[in-house]
């Protein structure tokens, strides 16, 4: 017998304040007649195994967020190919014999970011991509662009020993950058780490980049990232994570009910104060 659709759906991050996710996912439920809710849980990595473990007794489902993605990754008794092939797990649910089973849906969310970045049909061919940082979302990166034309990366990570171990799991398209001044002549620049979540700090001297190049950080804010905000002001096309966040949602919300939400308003209401 299969499981009924979840009636409650959760995000488990640390922190997850800043999230827009539940204002998006209700939206959504609402606009589909779904009767369930999301919510936030903000947990302290020592809570992680016993909150997950209730979790998957009451049927929840849900989203991971920094830093739990490799985390549910492990706690997941089975998956999707692309989640494994990352290594990290972004949205999840319980199976019938009552594991857990998870996906990631960052892959389709920076696909289509980056897509709509280049205002194209397809992600144009021969991209040379420069990647900040080399964790779980920096992973789903490398695995996106892994399926673009002939497309290659290069990653600098603070802990270059992580960079490394990254682009070997990809192979020789993706090659590390223990120098982030290496990643100066990209066509677009992606940053993957947590940099301007919280701050005004910027991952990357812009005015180093070509006059041509595209930025896409993942972070987002109720206003730009601060670097968004930096590579707008020196003219390059540039934006932040909520294209990224609201079609990783959309994703997720298929694998939880079968049925594609209505992602304009989603994104009306990721958009909304």
């Amino acid at each position: 017998m299969r499981r009924p659709p979840p009636e409650r759906l959760v995000l488990l991050g640390h922190p997850v304040a800043h999230s827009r996710s539940p204002q998006m996912h209700n939206a959504a439920l609402a606009a589909a007649g779904i009767r369930a809710r999301y919510e936030a849980l903000d947990v302290a990595p020592e809570d992680f195994d016993s909150i997950v473990a209730a979790l998957a007794r009451e049927g929840a489902a849900g989203n991971v967020t920094i830093p739990h993605k490799e985390r549910m990754y492990a706690a997941c008794a089975t998956m999707s190919p692309i989640a494994r092939r990352v290594g990290a797990v972004n949205t999840w649910w319980v199976a019938e014999d009552g594991t857990l089973s998870g996906d990631n849906t960052d892959v389709g969310g920076v696909n289509e970011a980056v897509r709509r970045l280049f205002d194209a049909k397809a992600i144009p061919p021969n991209l040379k991509v420069g990647l900040l940082g080399a964790g779980g979302a920096a992973a789903a990166v490398v695995a996106a662009l892994e399926s673009w034309p002939s497309a290659t990366v290069r990653v600098h990570n603070r802990t270059a020993s992580r960079a490394h171990a990254l682009c070997e799991r990809f192979g020789s398209f993706a090659q590390p950058a223990d120098d982030a001044r290496a990643l100066a002549d990209v066509d677009l620049l992606v940053n993957a780490t947590s940099t301007g979540m919280r701050d005004d700090a910027t991952p990357f001297d812009v005015s180093t980049l070509r006059s041509d190049a595209r930025v896409f950080d993942l972070v987002y804010r109720r206003e730009a990232t601060p670097f968004v905000r930096a590579a707008r002001a020196r003219g390059l096309a540039a934006v932040d994570g909520l294209g990224m966040l609201v079609e990783q949602a959309a994703l997720a919300f298929e694998r939880w009910f079968g049925v594609a939400p209505d992602r304009a308003t989603m994104r009306r209401a990721a958009e909304s104060d």
